[in-house]
């Protein structure tokens, strides 16, 4: 079971499907649980129920098809274990801007946040509101309330009640900033080395990138010949971002570049524990078949490489809803 749009943020209706048959079952007006615990009553002998995270499908589930089985679908498992390895990489921060012949910091240089004593705290207005809802969402579960009664109370949304309660200190909820994605970033390596080359020109650099045929324009061209004369000759490279160990991390490794291979490289060598610790989300992640599969609606059960270890996301009984 899904929900899809009729108009986007207003109207939504709810499509079940049997993945056995890959047939679509029926399409419910709304994506509320009272229709859907409705529609399980009239259909008896439902065993297992593929659905999102959604609190209403779980409800209605449950009031319509008690004896059933619910799983998380193939996308919300991945979504799910994705976040997983970006906790885990982000708690090996250190690693990642400190290399050392190890790969460990100095014990006396780490916290047991993962954050370095050298690391600035936190300040500002958006600190302190962090810091703020932080306390009031663990003084509300140290009195006996559950999330869903606090998202309530407070009128916040669950995985935001969720994303205060799994931190165990305030500053594990500032998210670092993302640069954005530019059309100039496949050819930046390139614009690298023909500027260490000596070739510091943007117009002549731009009218190279044209000539073959790089979407790219000469404001973005001369922004990034700029950040490169302003970085002094020898200075190491940037260290990766979170964000980006993660994608090396989670994709399958026959689709990495040779600079993400050798980059991933790097990391597991400054960090072992990102690879050797056999109960990582991170380990898992990067021999899942839900890595390198190609697209499709969730749940469905398409073949995967015989080397690869099957997971339950591409069970046949753990990738919708059956019914008798």
């Amino acid at each position: 079971m899904d929900d899809f749009a009729i108009r986007r943020g207003q109207t939504y209706s709810t499509v079940l499907i049997s993945v056995e048959d890959h047939r679509v079952v029926d399409v419910l007006p709304t994506r509320e649980a009272g229709p859907l615990a409705a529609w399980l009553i009239r259909h008896p002998g439902v065993e297992i129920i593929c659905r999102d995270r959604a609190g209403a499908y779980a409800e209605g589930a449950r009031r319509g098809a008690p004896g059933a089985l619910q799983v998380a679908d193939r996308f919300h498992l991945w979504q799910g274990l994705g976040r997983a390895v970006e906790t885990c990489v982000a708690a090996h921060r250190d690693c990642l801007r400190n290399p050392s012949s190890s790969g460990m910091l100095p014990e006396a240089t780490r916290l047991a946040s993962g954050r370095s004593q050298d690391d600035p705290v936190p300040a500002g207005r958006r600190a302190e509101r962090k810091k703020a809802a932080h306390a009031l969402v663990h003084e509300l579960l140290a009195q006996g309330h559950s999330r869903r009664a606090i998202a309530r109370h407070l009128g916040w949304g669950l995985n935001t009640v969720l994303r205060y309660a799994n931190a165990t200190r305030w500053q594990e909820t500032i998210r670092e900033n993302r640069p954005r994605p530019s059309r100039l970033d496949p050819y930046k390596p390139y614009l690298d080395r023909r500027f260490a080359a000596g070739c510091t020109s943007v117009t002549r650099l731009h009218s190279e990138l044209v000539a073959a045929n790089a979407p790219v324009t000469y404001q973005m061209v001369r922004a990034h010949i700029a950040t490169l004369r302003g970085t002094p000759v020898g200075t190491p490279p940037r260290p990766p971002r979170v964000r980006q160990v993660t994608g090396w991390l989670t994709r399958h490794p026959a689709t990495l570049s040779e600079d993400d291979r050798a980059g991933l490289k790097d990391v597991l060598a400054r960090c072992p524990e990102l690879d050797t610790a056999p109960d990582t989300s991170a380990t898992s992640a990067r021999y899942s078949p839900a890595a390198s599969a190609p697209r499709s609606l969730p749940g469905s059960t398409q073949s995967t490489p015989a080397s690869y270890p099957a997971s339950p996301a591409s069970h046949s009984t753990c990738s919708g809803t059956s019914t008798q």
